[in-house]
């Protein structure tokens, strides 16, 4: 029966940690723009251009 009160305060505690994390990321502006992740991943990224077959002729 011990076991239980040891891992109910083990719960409680880590619940107070992750608690404190989240308003720490709030603090620090972990939250502040939720819209651009979701649509980034739907503009191509910029691609350079591969040099053409006549520029390794000439060399």
């Amino acid at each position: 029966m011990s076991i239980l009160y040891f891992l109910i305060g083990c719960s409680i505690l880590m619940a107070l940690i992750f608690l404190l994390a989240f308003f720490w990321s709030l603090k620090n502006g972990q939250h502040d723009d939720v819209h651009t992740p979701g649509i980034r991943i739907l503009f191509d990224d910029d691609v350079t251009e591969e040099k053409s077959d006549k520029d390794h002729i000439s060399q």
